[in-house]
């Protein structure tokens, strides 16, 4: 297989990967065959995903919109994945020029084309680190240059915890993060769930077994399981619900229930 430009070196071009795949719901780029073949096979276990994700999306924008009106200006994002067409930073910044943003991932693609993508933008930059390692990422340099502690930042953790399993201590990590951020931050969050949507627990099954083969465990938390992820912080309006139902700037539409599928919210840290 020739390796495009954008692939860092050392890549296995063979294994899928979380971040690929979902490049490939959003309908971007920087995705192979073989993440495209594993995207196929989970839609098929859970039909409607593309449109999931989008909504996934169209919340995360939402919410680093809010965060600004709000007065936090500044944006630590954790699991960013490819960024594609109206990422943190793009939102943020067209909000309030020159808005910090900093981008954590593990996937080595990811970072590398969180760079090329970052390229001479000032304000924001892209750590390779791990959430469940929160240290690593609180005292990397990219934090400890654009980010003041100090000062309430909006913590995303969009799409992520769904990924880290009870045995690697999400809420530790969590808390940890908590902890090291100013009265006024704010956790921004969106995670999978069959509770809430048109999908069954056996089609949860199908699509976690599916991402076990690509190495992921993908973990179904109920709506109560999500909302222990909160501790520390006070939900904001209207609380944790869909994404589409979380602060939307016009009409919901109803038609399609599956992308009231999982659990969205902002928490304010007191």
């Amino acid at each position: 297989m020739e390796r495009p430009s954008w692939a860092p070196q050392g890549i296995d071009l063979s294994q899928p990967s979380v971040s690929r795949i979902y490049d490939y719901y959003l309908g971007g780029s920087h995705n192979f065959e073989v993440d495209r073949e594993a995207a196929r096979r989970a839609i098929e276990a859970f039909p409607g995903l593309p449109k999931l994700m989008q909504a996934n999306r169209a919340f995360m924008r939402r919410a680093v919109r809010y965060a600004v009106d709000q007065g936090v200006t500044q944006f630590l994002d954790i699991g960013s994945g490819i960024p594609t067409f109206g990422n943190v930073h793009e939102v943020a910044q067209a909000a309030r020029p020159g808005a910090p943003v900093v981008y954590v991932d593990n996937d080595p693609v990811a970072v590398a084309h969180s760079r090329a993508v970052l390229e001479g933008n000032e304000a924001a930059d892209i750590v390779a680190a791990d959430f469940r390692t929160p240290q690593d990422i609180l005292k990397s340099d990219p934090v400890s240059r654009l980010l003041d502690l100090e000062q309430p930042v909006a913590l995303l953790l969009v799409a992520l915890l769904h990924f880290v399993t009870d045995e690697e201590e999400p809420q530790r990590a969590i808390a940890e993060m908590r902890d090291a951020l100013a009265p006024g931050s704010l956790l921004i969050l969106t995670h999978a769930s069959t509770e809430g949507g048109p999908h069954t627990s056996e089609q949860g099954r199908h699509i976690s077994d599916v991402y076990r083969k690509v190495g992921s465990r993908l973990m179904m938390r109920s709506r109560s399981e999500v909302a222990r992820f909160f501790e520390g912080f006070e939900l904001v309006d209207p609380g944790l619900v869909s994404m589409p139902s979380w602060r939307p700037e016009g009409p919901v539409d109803q038609e399609d229930p599956v992308v009231f599928t999982g659990f969205a919210g902002v928490g304010r840290k007191a």
